[in-house]
């Protein structure tokens, strides 16, 4: 029998094809109102969901489903899903961890390197013309600084060997305890305040969710200081938005790169726009051609383990 697959989010048509390879009969509902306004007979047959972390899916919604069996989050967050309701329903939920690790983790660099060198004002200036010495100012390397990890895990360890092997940086990382593997030889801090201050670019690679909410504050941006610049390629959640856009006004850092905002993308702070030694992207650490394609693989897998009662590749504890 043809499972039916009610997806979220929006997926390129190359791609939606691996999932109809796995056998499920597709369904969607992208915009808020197609959400919304999900047919009673279709949420009847529903059985699986695929979302992502920001998109989510709220207890209201699994409730109208009453055959579904499994929430399956494309990418690593699941923040937005209700785990409670899941948990309570007995339906499973997975993630798309580690299947996008090395897009991020490559711009990760491309973002420290953009905001440390200037890249964007950089094009700006050369295409306007501008080869005077007023634009050619000097910029900072990232060769044998200090780069601080906020979050040591699948990605902060694939951008800690770019950093280590490409630039020679050395390494320090914050998680809620030290990590007691090949970590070893990396220096540990007990706080983000104490790894700020110590670092020159500091890198969010942490979870989102209420556990990490603006865990980068005022006092770390602070603690990072006039000379330092962070990168943000977790969640837009982890860094207080208001206290980046001050530290930035009143050089209070010397930089800053997001992949990830605040309310992205319809709640998001206009001031932001308005920031000064400030370099944005759309979300798009993830999105290359291998880790989309990797992706929605695993979630397939995972969709077919589900309905074939095997346990889940990346299942998401409750």
């Amino acid at each position: 029998m043809q499972r039916q697959l009610l997806i979220l989010i929006e997926i390129k048509q190359t791609y939606l094809s691996l999932l109809e390879e796995a056998g499920f009969q597709l369904h969607f509902a992208v915009t808020p109102a197609e959400r919304a306004g999900v047919p009673a007979a279709l949420a009847a047959t529903v059985d699986a969901v695929l979302t992502n972390g920001s998109t989510g899916f709220d207890a209201h919604e699994m409730a109208a489903m009453p055959r579904l069996r499994i929430v399956c989050a494309l990418g690593a967050g699941y923040e937005k899903i209700d785990l409670a309701a899941a948990r309570a329903r007995g339906i499973a939920v997975c993630n798309g961890r580690g299947a996008n690790d090395a897009s991020v983790a490559d711009h990760a660099l491309a973002l420290l390197l953009a905001a440390a060198r200037g890249i964007v004002h950089g094009d700006e200036v050369a295409r306007q013309g501008n080869w005077g010495a007023s634009a050619r100012i000097e910029r900072p390397t990232l060769h044998g600084k200090r780069l601080g990890i906020l979050g040591l895990g699948t990605i902060g360890r694939q951008v800690v060997r770019r950093a280590a092997g490409g630039f020679d940086m050395e390494i320090g990382y914050h998680n809620r305890r030290p990590v007691a593997d090949d970590a070893g030889d990396l220096a540990y801090f007990d706080s983000p305040a104490a790894l700020a201050s110590w670092a020159d670019f500091l890198v969010v690679a942490t979870p989102g969710g209420a556990a990490t909410h603006h865990l980068v504050d005022a006092a770390v941006l602070a603690a990072l200081g006039p000379r330092g610049f962070l990168v943000n390629i977790a969640r837009g959640s982890v860094v207080d938005t208001q206290a980046l856009i001050a530290a930035l006004h009143a050089g209070g850092i010397a930089g800053a790169a997001l992949d990830v905002v605040e309310g992205e993308p319809d709640g998001m702070t206009p001031a932001l726009f308005q920031a000064p030694n400030l370099t944005l992207t759309p979300h798009i650490a993830g999105r290359s051609p291998e880790a989309i394609a990797a992706t929605v693989k695993l979630a397939a897998a995972n969709l077919l383990a589900c309905f074939e009662d095997r346990p889940l590749v990346t299942p998401v504890a409750g």
